[in-house]
C-alpha cells in the first residue's frame, strides 16, 4: 500500500518529518484527509507526555503544564491552522461580498479579527485544558480533543460541500469524502477513545467531546458555503482551531 495519504497527512497537518508523497491527486488527498484523526493523535500523545512529565516534576503546575502542552500542540502543527482562522475571521469579519472575502484571505496579512480569533482560542485552550488538569484528566483530555479536533477534516471534506476557488489546498480535498465513511471514521476514533480512556473518562462524556468535531466542522463549512460559496484550505484550519478549545471546554466543564 501507497504511503502517499500518510506522508501528505503528516506533511500537512504537521512539522514532524514524513517525507514527500511521490504521488499527490484527489484520491491521496482524500486519504489523507482520513487519516487526519491520526496525526491528530500523534500530535495529542507527544502533548500528553508533556503534561504527564510536568506533573510528575511539578504535580502544582497545572497552568505550566496547559500553557507547555497547547504549546506543543500549536507548534507541531506549524501555526497553519491558527493562520486558517485567522484568515477566515478576518474575512467573515469584514462582511464583505464573496470575491472580496476570499482576496482577504489569500493576504499574508492578519487583520484584527484575525488577531482576536488567535488569542480568545489559545485562551480558552489552556484555560479549559487546566481545569481538565486540576480534575485529574489532563493528559486524557489533551489526547482526546487533539484527536477530535482533527476529526473535522474528513466532515470538512465531505462531497457535499464543494470548493471555494478552482486551486489550492481546498480544491485537492474539497469534496472528497463520503459522509458515511467520514461517519465510520468518527465510530473508529470513538471506539479507539473509549477503549484508551475508559478507567477514567465516563462514555456518555467522552462520546460527546469526541462529537463535537463532526458538529463544529458541519456548523463551520455551513457558514463557509453561505459566506464563500464553499470550503478552502483556511476553512479546514479554522474548523480543527475551533474544535480544539470546544472539546477541551466539554470535558472541563463536566
Amino acid at each position: 500500500m501507497s504511503l502517499d495519504p500518510a506522508r501528505l497527512a503528516f506533511g500537512l497537518l504537521s512539522v514532524l518529518p514524513a517525507g514527500m508523497p511521490a504521488k499527490v491527486d484527489r484520491t491521496v488527498g482524500r486519504r489523507a484527509m482520513l487519516l487526519a484523526p491520526v496525526v491528530g493523535a500523534v500530535l495529542g500523545g507527544i502533548a500528553a507526555g508533556v503534561v504527564a512529565l510536568v506533573q510528575l516534576l511539578r504535580p502544582d503546575a497545572d497552568l505550566l503544564a496547559a500553557v507547555l502542552a497547547i504549546l506543543v500542540v500549536a507548534g507541531l502543527s506549524g501555526g497553519l491552522h491558527l493562520d486558517g482562522l485567522a484568515d477566515f475571521a478576518d474575512a467573515l469579519g469584514s462582511r464583505r461580498d464573496r470575491e472580496t472575502m476570499l482576496r482577504i484571505m489569500k493576504q499574508s496579512d492578519i487583520g484584527p479579527f484575525g488577531v482576536l480569533s488567535i488569542v480568545a482560542v489559545l485562551l480558552v485552550d489552556v484555560a479549559a485544558l487546566t481545569a481538565c488538569i486540576q480534575s485529574g484528566i489532563g493528559w486524557q483530555a489533551v489526547l482526546t480533543a487533539t484527536t477530535a479536533s482533527r476529526l473535522t477534516l474528513p466532515w470538512t471534506c465531505r462531497t457535499t460541500v464543494p470548493s471555494a476557488r478552482p486551486d489550492g489546498l481546498g480544491a485537492l480535498v474539497a469534496a472528497t469524502v463520503h459522509p458515511l465513511v467520514a461517519a465510520l471514521t468518527t465510530a473508529a476514533v470513538l471506539a479507539a477513545a473509549v477503549a484508551l480512556t475508559w478507567l477514567t473518562l465516563s462514555s456518555p462524556l467522552l462520546a460527546c467531546a469526541v462529537l463535537l468535531g463532526p458538529l463544529t466542522a458541519l456548523a463551520t463549512t455551513h457558514r463557509a458555503r453561505t459566506a464563500l460559496g464553499g470550503t478552502t484550505g483556511d476553512v479546514l484550519g479554522a474548523a480543527i482551531e475551533l474544535a480544539l478549545p470546544l472539546t477541551l471546554l466539554a470535558l472541563a466543564l463536566t
